[in-house]
């Protein structure tokens, strides 16, 4: 008894359910089950021929091999095999869209699926999803035609190793995931590569077009732009790369067009000849004072400009404003400074009466940025007009002007500490003749003092005490012989410092005095 007996045993039987059979494939194996004498037809027939497929199966999966046999009568009668019962050669549900992913779905059958069937061919058919790997249950296939369909994912390369009489294979007009050529190669020499036109399994030329016009022209481009975007950065706005790998202490015109809001005119504090101060946000928040200087230098000024810039950048001292940087360029020079709220000495002068007791701190102030100066920068050179002098809102008085001037030269220093001095004591008419020169300005309280020193000294300071008209005469003593012209009668200014604290502190004394005595008064 062979293999085909089964299959017109099952035809048979199908003959004779016909009553029963529902309409659906799916319902006939619901409510199909083997008759009682299946198993010893199935048992003669691999006595007779141990190769067939459902030998080695083992009792259990009597059901399956009983719904694979039926499935399989009416596979055979929808692929439209001529003889159904003697032979089984083919599957064809091409352009059976309905009925195919049904078939497809039968895992038992493509498990048993007879040795007779040689042809599968499932093509044009809508099918979805990854590559249908039961069909490879049927191993002795020599012709599979998946083609025209909408599977995607991956092809099982691996396991079309064990379909050794497999010589027709087409799997073209689909959906799958592009292949190795490693993979594809060992195919190429089984079909021919038509089986895989527009499968997804090829590398897409155009896809390769589109890479090698990339490669040839978008990527240099990209890789222009990239360089010269970090070109801009570097030179034009460092300030948005890491500070690590920012030039410290230098500025670009771009960083302060942007830190001034292009220059506005509203962030213009002083302009005149040869210099414009603006007033500007960097980008980290810090607030700053640019001075440009619109004249132009030689090569070799700049040279010096530059030198001098990195000098005042290291300039470290509570009585100094802090030098942040500069910017040296062909179209642009410029100082970048901290900005302080507060302002000039001058101003504060004009503004407000104020005690003796500030006027002397401020003057210490100025003292001990000129000590440290002279200590450690010698060779810096510095404005001490109080027009230039700013003061913060603490009375801390900071130098602002600096530039690289010769070493030794205090008395100069000295003579302009002398002239400061005067301007912090007397009153704002003589004060106002400093406008026409520091020559006239001196000369004409050198001719009041000592005589007529209430008439010099300014009306705001509280002098109803004789100690504080002593206080009074001996700054202006000082003040006196640190404008002396020759430099060998001027005091230190490790002198002049001692005297400005010691008057300080007399001061602080006096007032400290006259407070006990008026609690005890009070008592």
């Amino acid at each position: 008894m062979s293999e085909n007996f089964i299959f017109f045993l099952l035809l048979t039987m199908a003959t004779c359910y016909s009553v029963i059979l529902s309409a659906s494939v799916i319902e006939d194996l619901n409510t199909l089950h083997p008759p009682s004498d299946f198993n010893s037809t199935i048992s003669k027939n691999c006595h007779l021929n141990p190769s067939l497929r459902y030998c080695s199966a083992s009792p259990m999966d009597l059901i399956e091999i009983f719904k694979s046999s039926i499935v399989a009568s009416h596979l055979c009668n929808e692929s439209r095999n001529l003889n159904c019962v003697e032979s089984f050669p083919k599957i064809d549900l091409r352009n059976r869209p309905k009925i195919a992913p049904l078939y497809l779905s039968f895992h038992f059958f493509w498990k048993y699926c007879p040795l007779s069937i040689l042809t599968i061919d499932l093509s044009n058919n809508s099918l979805k999803g990854s590559f249908p790997v039961d069909v490879l249950e049927c191993k002795q296939i020599e012709v599979l035609d998946l083609s025209r369909n909408d599977l995607d994912g991956e092809v099982p390369f691996r396991i079309f190793s064990d379909l050794a009489n497999l010589t027709a294979l087409n799997l073209s007009n689909n959906k799958f995931t592009e292949s190795k050529m490693s993979d594809l190669k060992l195919f190429f020499k089984r079909f021919n590569s038509s089986s895989f036109i527009n499968s997804g399994l090829l590398p897409d030329h155009r896809k390769y077009k589109m890479k090698a016009v990339i490669l040839l022209f978008v990527f240099p481009i990209l890789v222009i732009v990239v360089v010269w975007f970090l070109w801009w950065l570097c030179f034009h706005r460092p300030d948005f790369l890491p500070r690590m790998l920012r030039r410290k202490h230098k500025f670009t015109p771009a960083m302060l067009w942007a830190a001034t809001g292009g220059f506005l005119e509203k962030n213009l504090i002083v302009k005149c000849e040869g210099v414009d101060i603006y007033s500007g946000v960097l980008r980290d928040g810090t607030q700053v004072r640019v001075e440009i200087y619109g004249n132009e230098i030689s090569r070799e000024s700049r040279k010096e400009f530059i030198e001098e810039c990195m000098i005042l950048t290291q300039l470290s001292h509570k009585n100094l404003v802090e030098v942040l940087g500069w910017c040296d360029n062909r179209r642009m020079r410029a100082i970048v400074i901290e900005w302080l709220e507060g302002e000039s000495v001058d101003m504060w002068l004009s503004r407000s009466p104020s005690p003796w007791k500030h006027r002397l701190k401020v003057a210490k102030g100025v003292l001990e940025g000129m000590l440290y100066l002279q200590e450690e920068w010698p060779a810096v050179d510095y404005d001490l007009r109080t027009n230039s002098l700013l003061l913060t809102r603490k009375l801390v008085p900071l130098i602002s002007r600096f530039k690289l001037g010769h070493q030794n030269c205090s008395s100069k220093y000295i003579y302009k500490f002398g002239v400061f001095l005067f301007e912090m004591i007397v009153n704002r008419e003589l004060r106002d003749e400093i406008k026409r020169g520091e020559f006239g300005f001196v000369r004409d309280i050198k001719m009041q003092f000592p005589k007529n020193l209430h008439i010099v000294i300014n009306e705001a300071i509280e002098l109803q005490k004789e100690s504080m008209v002593n206080q009074a005469k001996a700054a202006m003593n000082l003040a006196l012989m640190c404008t002396h012209q020759s430099s060998g009668h001027q005091p230190n200014l490790k002198y002049i410092y001692d005297t400005v604290t010691r008057l300080l502190g007399n001061h602080k004394m006096h007032e400290t005095g006259e407070g006990r005595h008026k609690r005890i008064l009070s008592r």
